[in-house]
């Protein structure tokens, strides 16, 4: 049976129409690291004061790093590009943006880190000194 004219087009067009997605899923990859910022509101951090932004810097390195251990997990499995773009890439990327606006406002505020030792000296409240009621 003879080849038809359409079916002897059909492979080198697949071939370039795979090359083509191929090369928009990386430039949206790629793309997310500098719209990171959009995802996240500018103000959010303006009146937080160092001891504020020390701790909530801790809280979104924790979550970016938990965000990327999940991502590189499901990426090991079947299909798990997939996975991991469409379950946790929007979320990595709000916490990035949060990161990066709390790392501004770190340096506008000319934060420094405590150091590990000096944890702030909390005093409990003195118990009043209490004296039984003379017996009769």
């Amino acid at each position: 049976m003879p080849a038809s004219p359409f079916s002897s087009s059909r492979a080198p067009c697949a071939v370039a129409a795979l090359v083509v997605a191929g090369f928009a899923l990386a430039g949206c990859a790629g793309m997310s690291e500098t719209i990171a910022p959009a995802f996240a509101d500018p103000a959010k951090y303006e009146l937080y004061d160092c001891k504020q932004l020390e701790a909530e810097r801790k809280l979104l390195a924790t979550r970016t790093a938990d965000l990327q251990r999940l991502m590189d997990k499901a990426e090991t499995g079947t299909g798990g590009a997939v996975v991991s773009e469409l379950a946790y890439r929007n979320d990595y990327v709000a916490v990035r943006g949060s990161a990066q606006l709390a790392e501004d406002a770190w340096r506008r505020n000319r934060c420094r880190e405590t150091p590990p030792n000096m944890t702030p000296a909390t005093t409990a409240p003195q118990r009043p000194d209490i004296k039984p009621a003379p017996k009769r």
